[in-house]
C-alpha cells in the first residue's frame, strides 16, 4: 500500500509507477533512512507520542533492518516500493503491526528524504576528502623521489617551452590544486551539516520536537531556522557537485599533462602496464587509459552540475517533484570522482621517468631567453629594451641553426656591446633554477620546502 492512497479511487498506472517510483535510486539512503527513523522515534517518544515500550519496540525493529540491509546491500534491489521511505516503512510494519504505523507521526517524507540525502551527502564528503588527501600524498611522494634526482622539465606556457623546472615543482602544483579542493568540500560540508527534519511537509511539524536535540543525535551542527526554505533547498546538493566538478577538472589536467608527456613526441614519462592498455589492430600501441578516462569524466560531471543548477533554478516554495532528480546527479558526481581519485596513486606511484630525455627539452636553446633578458637588466638596461635585445639575439641564434648558451660572444656583443663573457653562467639550467629561489618559485630550496610542508601536514 503507498503511502498517500486514502485520497485515490485508483491505482496508479504501471507506466506511471515506472517513471514516478525512486527506489531503483534512493535505496542507497537506506541506512540514512533507517538511521534517521531511529532518531525521529527518539523524538516523538520525548514529545509524548509514543510510550517507551513503544519506542524500544520500534527502535528494535529498526536495528534489525539496519542489520539486514548492511549485511544485505541488494537487499532493496527487486523491491516494488515507490522510494526507501516506502520500503522502510512497510518492512517495518510488517515487524511490528500497526505500531510502525506510528512513526510517521508528524513528520514528512519532504524533510525526511533532505535529512536523508545531507545524511549521504555529508558521509560522502568525508570520503572524498580522505581519498583526496591519499592522492595528495601520492603527489608528494612523486615530488620527493624527483627532488633527489633534480628533475627538471620545460615548464609551458601556450604548449610552448618557456623556462625549466623541477618536475617536483610541477607535481606540486597539482597538490596544491587538490589543497583548494579539500578546502571547497570542507567548506560544503559546513552547511551540510544543518538538520531539516521537523520541518514537516513545509510548514513545520505540529509536535513539541526539540529539533535541535534531534539534530545532534543525528550528528548535524545545527537546524534549518525555516521550514519552507529547508524543505526545498538543494544548495548543498549543487556546491557539492560543484566541489566535485573543479576537482575531477584539476584531475584532468594532471591527466592531460600525462597523457602529452607519455606521448612519443614528449617521452618524458612511461605509464606502468597496470594503468595502460593497447590496441586491438596496432600491436605497439600502449595507451594512457586510465588518464584518458579520468580527463573523460570531467565532462560527466560538469553535466551533472548542469543539471542540478537546471533543475532548481526555477522551483517555486517549496517541495517539488522535480527535486526527486536532485539525487542521480550527485550520486554519479560523486561515484566518479572517488574512482577518479582512487586511480590517481597507482597511475603516480608507477610512473618511470626518463629523466635523460626531460633535461635535454629542458634544454632547449632558446629557452634562457628571460635569464638573458634579465642579465641585461642587471647592466642596467631597461626590461622592456633588454626584451627586444634578447629578441634579436635569439632570431641570430636561429639564423645561425645554433643555441643563446652557444651563440659566439661576438655575435652577442655585436647586437649589445655590453654583454660580456660572464653571460653564459646565467644561461645554465642550475643558474636559471637558482635564481628562483623565492618562496612559490622552482628554486631547489622553496620546492624541498613546500613538500616537507604539504608531507608535514598529510602525514607523508
Amino acid at each position: 500500500m503507498s503511502l498517500w492512497g486514502g485520497r485515490f479511487a485508483d491505482q496508479p498506472s504501471a507506466l506511471f509507477k515506472r517513471f514516478n517510483d525512486s527506489l531503483p535510486f534512493d535505496r542507497r539512503l537506506v541506512e540514512h533512512d533507517i538511521t534517521a527513523s531511529i532518531a525521529w522515534a527518539e523524538a516523538i517518544a520525548d514529545a509524548g507520542v509514543l510510550t517507551a515500550a513503544e519506542l524500544g519496540t520500534l527502535t528494535e525493529a529498526l536495528q534489525t533492518l539496519l542489520s539486514r540491509v548492511r549485511a544485505s546491500p541488494d537487499l532493496l534491489a527487486s523491491a516494488a516500493d515507490e522510494d526507501v521511505h516506502s520500503w522502510v516503512e512497510r518492512e517495518l510494519v510488517a515487524l511490528t503491526g500497526d505500531l510502525g504505523k506510528k512513526l510517521h507521526t508528524g513528520r514528512s517524507r519532504n524533510d525526511q528524504v533532505a535529512t536523508d540525502l545531507r545524511l549521504w551527502t555529508a558521509q560522502a564528503i568525508d570520503g572524498l576528502i580522505h581519498l583526496l588527501r591519499v592522492a595528495q600524498r601520492s603527489l608528494v611522494s612523486f615530488a620527493q623521489r624527483e627532488l633527489a634526482h633534480k628533475t627538471v622539465i620545460p615548464g609551458y606556457t601556450h604548449l610552448q617551452r618557456g623556462q625549466p623546472v623541477l618536475l617536483a615543482h610541477w607535481a606540486m602544483a597539482y597538490v596544491q590544486m587538490l589543497d583548494r579542493d579539500a578546502e571547497r568540500f570542507v567548506d560544503a560540508l559546513r552547511r551540510t551539516q544543518v538538520s531539516p527534519l521537523g520541518s514537516g511537509a513545509l510548514a513545520g511539524t505540529a509536535y513539541a520536537i526539540d529539533r535541535l536535540a534531534l539534530a545532534k543525535r543525528l550528528g548535524f551542527d545545527a537546524i534549518t531556522p525555516n521550514s519552507l526554505d529547508a524543505v526545498a533547498d538543494r544548495d548543498f546538493v549543487f556546491e557539492s557537485i560543484s566541489a566535485c566538478t573543479l576537482c575531477v577538472i584539476h584531475l584532468s589536467r594532471l591527466a592531460e599533462d600525462l597523457i602529452l608527456y607519455s606521448s612519443s613526441e614528449f617521452g618524458f614519462v612511461h605509464m606502468d602496464d597496470s594503468v595502460t592498455s593497447g590496441s586491438s589492430l596496432m600491436p605497439q600501441k600502449k595507451n594512457p587509459d586510465a588518464m584518458e578516462l579520468i580527463r573523460g569524466k570531467s565532462a560527466r560531471t560538469l553535466g551533472n552540475l548542469v543539471t542540478i543548477a537546471t533543475l532548481i533554478k526555477g522551483l517555486p516554495l517549496a517541495y517539488n517533484k522535480d527535486l526527486q532528480e536532485d539525487k542521480e546527479p550527485l550520486f554519479d558526481a560523486v561515484d566518479h570522482l572517488a574512482i577518479s581519485l582512487q586511480m590517481v596513486p597507482p597511475c603516480i606511484d608507477g610512473i618511470t621517468i626518463d629523466r635523460a630525455r626531460c633535461r635535454a627539452a629542458a634544454d632547449d636553446g632558446l629557452i634562457p631567453a628571460t635569464d638573458l633578458a634579465d642579465y641585461l637588466v642587471r647592466k642596467g638596461i631597461p626590461f622592456r629594451d633588454a626584451h627586444h635585445i634578447c629578441g634579436r639575439l635569439v632570431r641570430r641564434a636561429i639564423e645561425l641553426r645554433t643555441t643563446l648558451i652557444a651563440l659566439p660572444i661576438q655575435e652577442m656583443q655585436s647586437i649589445e656591446p655590453r654583454i660580456a663573457t660572464d653571460v653564459y653562467d646565467h644561461l645554465t639550467i642550475e643558474a636559471m633554477l637558482a635564481k628562483r629561489a623565492i618562496p612559490g618559485g622552482t628554486g631547489l630550496a622553496p620546492v624541498a620546502n613546500a613538500i616537507e610542508e604539504a608531507a608535514r601536514r598529510l602525514g607523508g
